[in-house]
C-alpha cells in the first residue's frame, strides 16, 4: 500500500485538485453544483476554512483554502465534502466501482485521493490563483476567463482584485502546471 506524506501546517494555505471517479463529467450539472455548494457550506459551518480561490470544471475542481490558525485537518474536510455531495446526488452516479471501492463503502462520484500543495509565499499564492482562474480556458471550456461561470474569478472582479478583461492578451503558456 502506498504511503503519502502530507504537509500538515496549522493555519496553512493549500492548493487542491480533486477529480471525479473515472473523470466523469458531472460536476457542472446544476444539481451537482447545488449539492457541492451545500456540502461546502455544511462542512464550513462545522469545520471553518476560507476559500481563497476556486474553479469547478466538469470532471475536477481546484481550490485554495486557508485553515484556522490551530487547525491542519483538511483531509477530514475533504472527506466530509465528498461524502455529503455524493449523498445528495447519488441518483446521478452511474460508474461502477472497483471491488476495493465497494469494500471501503465508497461511491463512484469522486476519485479516492486528492492532490494538495502547501502554498509557500505570496508569489506562490498568486501563481496558483492565476492557474485556477485560467483553467477553464486551458481545458477548452471557454475562450476567455470571464466566460466561465463556476469560478472565483467573478468574486475577484467584484472586489476589484482583477479586471474583467484579465488574461485576454497573448498569454499562451503563462499559466502552466504548478510546482
Amino acid at each position: 500500500m502506498a504511503t503519502f506524506r502530507r504537509a500538515l501546517v496549522p493555519g496553512g494555505c493549500y492548493f487542491f485538485t480533486v477529480g471525479t471517479y473515472q473523470r466523469q463529467k458531472l460536476l457542472t450539472y446544476p444539481s451537482v453544483l447545488v449539492a457541492l455548494r451545500t456540502a461546502f457550506d455544511s462542512v464550513r459551518s462545522r469545520h471553518p476554512f476560507e476559500i481563497d480561490a476556486m474553479v469547478v470544471l466538469p470532471d475536477h475542481l481546484h481550490c485554495i483554502w486557508t485553515l484556522p490558525p490551530e487547525d491542519h485537518d483538511y483531509a477530514r474536510r475533504w472527506s466530509l465534502i465528498k461524502r455529503e455531495t455524493s449523498r445528495l446526488v447519488r441518483h446521478l452516479i452511474a460508474a461502477p466501482l472497483r471491488p476495493s471501492g465497494t469494500r471501503r463503502h465508497e461511491n463512484s462520484l469522486w476519485q479516492r485521493r486528492f492532490w494538495e500543495h502547501l502554498i509557500r509565499d505570496e508569489n506562490d499564492f498568486s501563481r496558483h490563483v492565476d492557474y485556477i482562474h485560467w483553467n477553464p480556458v486551458k481545458h477548452g471550456l471557454c475562450e476567455r476567463v470571464v466566460e466561465w461561470p463556476h469560478s472565483s474569478f467573478h468574486r475577484y472582479v467584484r472586489r476589484g482584485l482583477l479586471p474583467l478583461d484579465w488574461a485576454t492578451g497573448d498569454i499562451e503558456g503563462q499559466f502552466g502546471e504548478m510546482n
